[in-house]
């Protein structure tokens, strides 16, 4: 009962207050952005590495001044919190992971590509292995023939969790250096030649 009390309350709280501290990192962040001024405007599936996304929704919002997208999540609890974080920043969610129902998540993201919604997601979340590129991102782009921007997020001062993710939390006072691609076509590729272009435009700056 208590640890049901406990995730209750988080899910009211976190959520909000983390909101507010991405915002305060960004705002206490000189930005840098190494990206295409313009993309297209039909959907596009937008990419980063898991351990990378707390800062996404702000190089988002430097595409789409009005959010319209759905952010791949995990339905687990650490995911409901992102989930509910990420809506304060006008973005909605699909819940579910490649090891939860891969199936139904694959035909909710190509729907909701084919109804006009940019889509997020973490080629190697949300549990792994770190930087390797699963089937998910490559299957939603082919049948949809949706463009993918491959991005990163690279503050020069940071804390780095333990976690399988190496998860990246900007420190105040630096920069942030935000790293576009330019629009992906993989619809003509093979999966390990898709795989292989994804993986290497999301290390690109390193």
């Amino acid at each position: 009962m208590r640890k049901k009390l406990g995730r209750s309350l988080a899910l009211v709280f976190v959520p909000f207050i983390g909101s507010l501290l991405i915002r305060f990192l960004y705002l206490t962040n000189k930005k840098v952005f190494h990206a295409p001024q313009r993309i297209t405007d039909d959907p596009v599936i937008f990419a980063c590495w898991h351990g990378e996304l707390l800062m996404l929704p702000y190089l988002y919002k430097y595409y789409r001044k009005t959010p319209h997208a759905k952010v791949l999540i995990s339905p687990h609890f650490d995911g409901k919190i992102i989930s509910k974080t990420v809506k304060y920043f006008g973005l909605d969610t699909i819940a579910g992971s490649s090891d939860k129902s891969p199936t139904k998540v694959l035909i909710q993201a190509i729907r909701s590509l084919k109804e006009g919604y940019d889509i997020g997601i973490t080629p190697d979340g949300p549990k792994g292995p770190r930087h390797e590129v699963s089937n998910g991102i490559i299957m939603m782009a082919q049948k949809t023939k949706a463009k993918i921007l491959l991005l990163e997020i690279k503050p020069t001062k940071y804390w780095q969790l333990n976690s399988w993710d190496k998860f990246i939390i900007p420190k105040p006072f630096g920069t942030l250096h935000y790293y576009a691609t330019t629009e992906l076509d993989i619809s003509d590729m093979s999966m390990e030649e898709a795989r292989s272009r994804i993986k290497k435009g999301l290390l690109h700056a390193k």
